[in-house]
């Protein structure tokens, strides 16, 4: 576990430990109505999932010498490798949850990314990369490739436009269906109010 803290130590607020805590507790609310997942496959795939994110490294050495280190299965190992592939959103590139438990770790993390908390992540990210906080001028992109979607710089504004508002509609899980709503409503309030601070 220190070896994972420390890791994440070393990223943004946006990505930082907390993230991952606050990720887990999703993983384990989801869990409870997902009776048949394997919770261990979850649990280890949600504490590694952002080791090799690709806007911290090119590099999946870390994440993998973590996985070898477990006790556990061969076929696990490789079903916790799967999760984590599958959980990135890639600017609507993402690979198919193609079992229960990556459609858990994947709702998990998208729940961290909208409401209160996706907001607050936004602009720590934003603040981080030098991002504008919005742009009047700049028009959210509907389809893009995934270079395209991480290596343009737009203004934190958009980027709710193009990833945080999609994705109450890409919930897998009933439980994660319905947490989901309400945040989303939140970041719809927010940025009605936004407009009308920033005049339109």
């Amino acid at each position: 576990m220190e070896k994972v803290r420390h890791i994440y130590e070393q990223f943004d607020a946006s990505h930082d430990f907390q993230h991952i805590e606050r990720v887990y507790h999703n993983a384990e609310m989801i869990l409870q109505t997902e009776p048949t997942a394997d919770a261990e496959v979850v649990k280890i795939a949600v504490l590694l999932h952002d080791v090799s994110d690709k806007k911290y490294t090119d590099s999946k050495a870390q994440e993998n010498k973590l996985i070898e280190a477990l006790s556990i299965s061969e076929e696990k190992k490789q079903h916790i490798r799967d999760c984590i592939a599958q959980v990135s959103y890639n600017g609507g590139n993402e690979l198919e949850a193609t079992s229960l438990e990556a459609k858990i770790v994947r709702d998990a993390d998208r729940l961290d990314a909208i409401g209160a908390i996706g907001i607050a992540r936004t602009f720590a990210y934003g603040g981080a990369k030098g991002r504008k906080l919005y742009d009047k001028k700049e028009t959210a992109r509907i389809t893009m490739t995934e270079e395209e979607y991480r290596k343009k710089n737009t203004a934190s504004v958009t980027h709710f436009y193009e990833k945080l508002l999609l994705l109450k509609d890409l919930m897998v899980t009933t439980k994660g269906k319905q947490l989901a709503e309400q945040r989303h409503q939140f970041m719809v309030d927010f940025l009605q109010q936004l407009q009308q601070e920033i005049g339109g």
